[in-house]
């Protein structure tokens, strides 16, 4: 299920994701666009203690966040995804997280983006074994 943004947190996905657009227009950095599943509370705080102090994360309600990648190409943010498993598998006790991974693509709208990862989320949901997964599993 697919939560229902707000609207000031609709503005401030667009934000995030239209900028990095633009940095990737202008300076050919790339990104990664992430949705993070996670079962238990996790607060700003605990996650940003987990990525990279680059990436910019967005808390979507208490068991999602939108993790923007920043500068990395889409094969170096399944390293990434990995590593951030494996560190809440540590922290919460468990094997419950999940990350959904999109491609980069400029021409995917904000909607579209936030759709999207959700709906790769609820595919990983559908088998315990796969914790990642990108717009392939389809």
């Amino acid at each position: 299920m697919k939560p229902e943004l707000p609207v000031n947190m609709k503005n401030r996905l667009r934000i995030l994701i239209e900028k990095s657009y633009y940095i990737d227009e202008r300076y050919s950095l790339h990104s990664t666009f992430t949705l993070l599943y996670h079962e238990q509370p996790l607060s700003v705080t605990e996650l940003g203690s987990f990525v990279r102090k680059s990436d910019h994360f967005l808390q979507v309600d208490e068991h999602h966040y939108f993790i923007n990648f920043l500068y990395i190409t889409h094969e170096q943010a399944f390293k990434s995804a990995q590593n951030l498993i494996e560190s809440l598998d540590g922290y919460f006790k468990n094997q419950t997280s999940a990350i959904a991974i999109d491609t980069f693509d400029p021409i995917k709208t904000p909607t579209g983006v936030y759709n999207r990862l959700f709906d790769i989320l609820n595919i990983i949901k559908e088998d315990p074994y796969n914790r990642i997964e990108d717009e392939t599993v389809f």
